[in-house]
């Protein structure tokens, strides 16, 4: 028993565990919340869907000791250029479906290619295309709408694949992240790939002596990051029927801590996939349960700022405890 609860302990996920645990229980302590009836909201789960498609990619990323900001401008450029092609141009959804997911695939390549042909670091380059983007997105839509917010219709089977709601107040979205989701656990914990992600996390020339082709794997890696930017972006325009020029900046802080939260070290070569998942859904429980609780939603932004703060603390320790562990075993 306290083997298992030894392995438990070590798994980078424990943290979350421990993070939503927490915070539920504080909810049902300190602000009286009735957590049949928050289970059953659809509020925190939309939130969280959109923003875990987003975190997820991101969350590798800083596995591999990298980091992608540019996410705040992919949200509204996917929206944006969905809304003006196939909105105020009024051509074929599936056009504007590939013009959001390329703009997308550009962007991570730029990205891509600047962090591993350059020694800038990511933080910086993508700090730049996070600031280029916000500019190219306001001006076009300007220039080519004269507005800065787009109406959108999309036909049935666009709505049902990527903006509908399902059981009452449930978007589809959700479907697409439980998705992504699986796949990404293969991906990144029971393939080869995985492994080389882990690997550039811990030494990034050690792992390029090794073989592994770092810089493939980072740039495809950015552009799955500023891909499923764009494509939560372009799921919310076809959901809500518009799209506007601004939004998404809150996502990076968003993003950053559930992945945190979610047992992702900072100094990289640490997380999980499923780790992520529930850091996700413990920011999604704080950010909207404490609309089902007595508490000021003013205080939201404190209990955030001591959940990150608790979660690093535990995620350092839950990796020192797995790395000693691990040691003991090699001896």
């Amino acid at each position: 028993m306290n083997s298992t609860f030894g392995q438990l302990v070590r798994r980078p996920e424990a943290g979350a565990i421990v993070s939503l645990i927490a915070v539920a229980a504080f909810f049902v302590i300190f602000g009286s919340a009735d957590l049949g009836k928050f289970a059953g909201a659809a509020s925190w789960v939309n939130f969280a869907a959109n923003l875990g498609i987003v975190a997820i990619p991101l969350g590798m990323l800083m596995i591999a000791g990298e980091l992608d900001i540019s996410i705040g401008a992919m949200i509204p450029a996917g929206s944006m250029s969905i809304a003006i092609v196939s909105g105020y141009y009024e051509l074929p959804i599936i056009v504007g479906i590939v013009v959001s997911l390329g703009l997308g695939v550009i962007v991570g390549l730029i990205n891509g290619l600047l962090a591993t042909r350059t020694s800038v670091p990511s933080l910086i380059i993508t700090l730049g295309t996070l600031v280029a983007m916000q500019g190219v997105v306001l001006s076009a839509s300007v220039l080519l709408t004269g507005n800065a917010s787009v109406p959108l219709t999309a036909p049935d089977w666009a709505k049902g694949l990527f903006g509908h709601f399902f059981a009452g107040s449930y978007q589809i979205i959700i479907v697409w992240w439980l998705a992504f989701v699986a796949v990404y656990w293969f991906f990144m914990h029971r393939s080869r790939f995985g492994n080389w992600v882990f690997a550039l996390g811990g030494d990034k020339e050690s792992a390029r002596n090794a073989g592994i082709p770092t810089d493939r794997l980072l740039i495809g890696m950015f552009v799955l990051s500023a891909t499923s930017a764009s494509f939560v972006g372009m799921c919310g325009a076809i959901l809500f029927n518009s799209a506007q020029v601004s939004g998404g900046m809150n996502y990076i802080f968003n993003a950053v801590v559930s992945v945190v939260v979610g047992g992702v070290l900072l100094t990289g070569g640490f997380g999980s996939v499923l780790g992520i998942f529930i850091g996700t859904l413990t920011f999604a429980v704080v950010n909207q349960g404490i609309y089902f609780t007595d508490i000021d939603r003013n205080w939201s932004s404190l209990i955030i700022g001591v959940m990150l703060l608790a979660a690093v603390v535990m995620n350092n320790a839950f990796r020192n405890m797995a790395m000693s562990a691990a040691t003991k075993k090699k001896g």
